[in-house]
Formats: structure tokens, sequence, C-alpha cells
């Protein structure tokens, strides 16, 4: 009797063709995610699309400038004491020489006293050398006198016994005395011609030392004088008088700075600046500043090369006029030029670059519908565009938005 075989649903065959399938598929899929297939659905609303265009370049950075005197003279303490009168307010007009405040220095004032003492007991002591000299020479001249009157009626008397003696009218021994009296007189009157010379240059060298030394003191005393002056803290300048630090009864120690006179004469910027542009920044460099419609062209002055905080400081001055209003200690914001105009492929700025450093973006086809992984490569760069050097052309448009929702996908579908 023949028995009925059961049919086995699976086969050894078919599991082998089921095998062969499923790993066709797997390989189908690695495939597809190894070329780039992967997509993702982004809402057009949470997109920026930006578009490729030719324009004019220029490479610039924008920098804040505050607003500052063109000529600014400071105040410096030059001797210490206390604060003893204001004579005018923070903010107040001044003219060159007007008294802003008055110190007091005790011990200052003491030491001009003493000074003024001393030059006094000098100018004493020179009168009083000067009276004694004076009548030391009178003295002298005194002794010349009745010397050369000696001498004078020596030689009469020794000329007379003379020519007695050689006639036999007087003898030896009385010629002899006449003429040892005669030759006595000659050396008085030398001497006392001597001492009167020695006398006055004696005389005028004590003058001499005596007046310099006075010199000396007067000039102690006009510094010192100018140093009790100097507690009287005046205007150096017209102008108006800034950050003024001082209140009566304050100590201020000599150097120490107590404000500013700044001079209407016009405006300039200082501004700070990232190290990193510190080889590209000179003088001469071109800047704009625009307000209410209208542009104002800078140029950079000044450049200090000293790099506090990862940052250099600049000075710019207006080229023609300066904006009307503007005040010390304002904030402008300037864009200052790195390079000329040029005409150049533009990409707009975006937050892309932060994800793809300027290599790749998404570029959107021309149904609008998706937009793909693009390489590209970008040149310089200023606040509002990108200079495209490879990898894009005319009228692209391109994702500028950021990527980081976007993951590792190779294609967006924009759904509008």
């Amino acid at each position: 009797m023949d028995r009925i075989i059961e049919k086995k649903r699976w086969t050894k065959k078919k599991i082998l063709t089921i095998g062969a399938i499923a790993t066709f598929l797997i390989m189908c899929i690695s495939i597809w995610l190894s070329t780039g297939t992967s997509k993702l659905n982004v809402d057009a609303e949470r997109m920026t699309i930006g578009e490729v265009r030719y324009g004019k370049f220029q490479e610039f950075i924008p920098i804040n400038g505050i607003v500052m005197p063109l000529t600014t003279i400071y105040l410096d303490i030059l001797e210490g004491g206390r604060v003893e009168e204001l004579y005018v307010e923070d903010g107040a007009i001044v003219k060159q020489g007007d008294p802003i405040i008055r110190l007091s220095n005790t011990n200052l004032e003491l030491s001009l006293v003493n000074q003024e003492t001393a030059v006094y007991n000098l100018i004493t002591q020179m009168q009083i050398s000067q009276n004694s000299a004076q009548q030391n020479t009178d003295s002298r001249l005194n002794q010349l006198t009745e010397a050369e009157n000696d001498f004078i009626e020596a030689k009469r008397v020794y000329d007379l016994n003379k020519q007695l003696y050689e006639v036999d009218a007087i003898s030896r021994q009385e010629f002899l005395q006449i003429d040892n009296t005669y030759k006595r007189m000659i050396s008085r009157f030398e001497l006392a011609k001597k001492n009167v010379k020695q006398d006055s240059i004696i005389s005028n060298q004590q003058l001499e030392q005596s007046a310099r030394s006075l010199q000396g003191a007067q000039r102690s005393l006009e510094l010192m004088q100018r140093k009790v002056n100097d507690l009287v803290v005046r205007a150096p300048i017209d102008g108006r008088l800034t950050s003024l630090d001082a209140e009566i009864g304050q100590s201020k120690n000599s150097g120490q700075r107590i404000g500013q006179v700044d001079v209407s004469d016009g405006y300039k910027l200082r501004a700070e600046i990232d190290e990193h542009y510190i080889a590209r920044v000179y003088a001469g460099l071109k800047g704009e500043y625009k307000v209410g419609g209208e542009a104002y062209a800078l140029t950079v002055k000044k450049v200090y090369t000293q790099v506090a905080n990862g940052r250099f400081s600049v000075d710019l001055m207006f080229d023609d006029t300066v904006p009307r209003g503007i005040r010390r200690g304002q904030s402008l914001q300037v864009r200052l030029a790195l390079s000329d105009e040029t005409e150049a492929l533009l990409l707009p700025r975006g937050g892309f670059y932060q994800q793809t450093g300027g290599n790749w973006v998404f570029k959107v086809d021309g149904s609008g519908s998706k937009a793909y992984k693009v390489n590209i490569r970008i040149g310089r760069q200023n606040p509002d565009y990108y200079e495209v050097l490879e990898g894009l052309e005319q009228g692209d448009k391109v994702v500028v938005n950021g990527y980081e929702n976007y993951g590792d996908v190779q294609e967006l579908v924009i759904k509008k």
C-alpha cells in the first residue's frame, strides 16, 4: 500500500535562495549608503538659501573705535600735598594758565623759607665782605700814598745831598746815611704798590666767589619757589577739563594723574584689533564709518605694536569732515579695509562654515526641492561674503545656514 509523503515547506534549495537574496539586499543597502545617497527631509522654513554671484569684493574687518580728542594733555601732580581748594569743576572750559586746584605742603613751604633765609644771609655776608675789602683797599692805598710821598721826599734829599757830596760840602758818612734812607724808601714804595695789587686780586677773587655762591643760592631759591608755585595746578593749554580726580582734603602724591585737558580742535578714534591682523595693519590703511546714509573716510595714522590680552591698538583720523554730534567716549563701528576692491565670485556668509571649514556645501538643484553635497574652495572673506575659487558658479544657490543638525547625510530633501 502506498504511503503519502508530505511535501517539505523549507527545502535546502529554498533556504539557499532566500539567503542569497538577503545577502544581495544587504550589499545593495551598503552600496547605497556608501555612494552618498543618504537623505534627510528638511523644512524650507528652517533653511537659509544664498545665491552665488559676481560682485565687488573687499577684504575688511569691523572694528569698534572710541572717540577721543585729537590732542590731550594730562595733568600730573608735580609736587605732592593736600588738596586745599578746587577752582573749577570737571567738564569746565579752561584757558592756559587758569588755576585748577591748590595743594598745601608744609615741608616744602618751610624749605622755601629756609632757602630765602640762606639767600638773605649770603647777601648780608657778601655786603660785609665788600665793605671789609673796601676798607682794606683804602688802608692799602693810604699806605701806598704815604710810601710814595716818603719816596719823593727821600729822592729830593738824596739828589740835593749828592750834589753837595760831589763838591765836598758834606761828609761821606752823611751821604751814605741819606743814600740808605733813599733806598729804603724805594723798597717801601715798591712793596706798597705790590701789596695794593695783590690786595686787589684777592678782593676780586673773594667777590667773585661770593657772587657765585649767591647765584647758586638764588637759583636754588628760584627752583624752590617754582616747586611751591607748582602746588597750584594750572591748565597747560586751552581746552576742556575732563576726568578730574580731586577732592578737598585728599592727599596727592608727586607724579599722580588727576585729570586731563582735551583740546577742542578735532577728534580721532582709538580702536583695538585682534593680534591675528597685526602684520596686515599699518599706517595709511583706509576705513569707513557710516551713519544716516552718509559715509565718512578715515585713515590709520598710528599703530601701537604692543600686544595686551591678545589685542593691539591703532589711531584713526577722519580724512575730511568729522561726523556732527559725536562726543568723547562714544563708540563708532568702522570697516577697516585690508585690500582693494576686486571683482570676485561671492557666496554669502553663513553658519555652514563652522561645520565644513569652507570645504563643501549643500548646493540646491534646479528644481529647488533637493540639495546635494558638493566640494568647494574658498579664498578671502569679510563679514558679509566668502570669495569662491572653485566648485560653484554664478547663479548657484547654496544652503548657508548651520549644518549641525544634518549629520552625515549626502542629500537634503527640501519640504515646502
